[in-house]
C-alpha cells in the first residue's frame, strides 16, 4: 500500500493530475512527469539526472537536489511518486539509493508536493498487471500506455514513467 502524507487530497474530479515519478539513484536517477488529462496518462517530461562517479558524495547530492529541483519547479507537478528501498544484498548500493531518496523527497517536501511510495512489484502489478514481470515489459506497457514510439530511453527514465503511472491507477483506487 502507498503511503500517504497526512492531510493529503486529490484536487477536484476531473481537473488534470500531474506527477512526477522519481527511480532514485546516485549514478543516475530517473524521472518522468506524467499528466492525466480525461483518465488517460501522458508523458510531459522524462530523463535522468546523472552524476559522476568520480565526484565526491556531498557535490552529486547537491547536483540531484539543483536539478530535481529545478524539473519541478519547471512542470510544476502537485503530488511526487517515489520507489521504495527494496532489499539489496550489497549494502553500499542501498546506502547511495538511500540518499538519493532523500534528495528526491526533500526536493517534494520543499515544493509541497504530496509524497506517494511504491514497491517496485507494487509499480510492476499496476502497471503490467502482473507483480513479477520483466522490465522489458513494464517498459513496453510504459509505451503503449503513454502512446510513444518507443520505450523510454534509458532504463531509469522508463522506470520513472511507471511509478508515476502507478501512482495515478492506484490513487484512483484507493480514492487518494
Amino acid at each position: 500500500m502507498a503511503s500517504v502524507q497526512p492531510g493529503m487530497r486529490r484536487d477536484e474530479p476531473g481537473a488534470p493530475r500531474r506527477v512526477i515519478g522519481v527511480d532514485p539513484g546516485t549514478a543516475r536517477l530517473g524521472y518522468a512527469v506524467v499528466e492525466e488529462r480525461r483518465g488517460r496518462p501522458q508523458l510531459e517530461t522524462c530523463g535522468v539526472i546523472e552524476t559522476p562517479k568520480t565526484q565526491p558524495m556531498p557535490q552529486r547530492l547537491l547536483a540531484l537536489f539543483e536539478q530535481l529541483s529545478a524539473i519541478v519547479r519547471d512542470h510544476t507537478p502537485k503530488e511526487m511518486a517515489v520507489e521504495e528501498l527494496f532489499f539489496a544484498k550489497n549494502v553500499t548500493t542501498i546506502v547511495t539509493v538511500g540518499q538519493a531518496r532523500g534528495i528526491a523527497l526533500l526536493v517534494a517536501a520543499e515544493a509541497g508536493l504530496g509524497v506517494f511510495e511504491y514497491k517496485p512489484m507494487q509499480v510492476k502489478q499496476a502497471v503490467h498487471g502482473y507483480g513479477l514481470a520483466k522490465k522489458e515489459q513494464v517498459g513496453e506497457m510504459v509505451r503503449v500506455l503513454l502512446g510513444l514510439d518507443s520505450v523510454p530511453k534509458p532504463d531509469d527514465a522508463a522506470d520513472a514513467a511507471a511509478i508515476a503511472i502507478c501512482h495515478l491507477h492506484t490513487s484512483h483506487l484507493s480514492g487518494l
